[in-house]
């Protein structure tokens, strides 16, 4: 079963429920806010996405951070424990089908997931 992780007031997030929907694409969703994702999920999705990509610099969430907290982010490890105490620094929405894992949402990116 296909899978969508996100907040579901992202407006990203949003566009990605809609477009599987229209497409008549059955999905589970898993709402950060409900169920933050584990470290151990965030180290398997940064097996296939690079952590430049799903660690999101440019929101609000990332910003309010102080200095010390944004550099223990360099590493990955150090990464993977803010984006699990902190869901909203995940780059939304995240998707998984058959084993590969995708960030962010665009509707040419997704028809060629799916093949639609």
């Amino acid at each position: 079963m296909t899978k969508l992780y996100g907040i579901p007031n992202c407006d990203t997030v949003k566009k990605a429920r809609r477009w599987l929907e229209e497409n008549g694409i059955a999905y589970e969703f898993f709402d950060f806010k409900k169920t933050p994702p584990t470290a151990d999920l965030i180290e398997t999705w940064l097996a296939q996405i690079p952590l430049e990509t799903l660690l999101n610099k440019r929101g609000t969430t990332w910003r309010k951070l102080d200095a010390a907290a944004q550099a223990a982010a360099a590493d990955q490890g150090g990464a993977v424990a803010l984006m699990a105490e902190n869901p909203s620094l995940i780059k939304r929405p995240v998707l998984a089908k058959d084993g590969q894992f995708y960030a962010g949402f665009s509707e040419v990116a997704y028809r060629a997931v799916f093949a639609v």
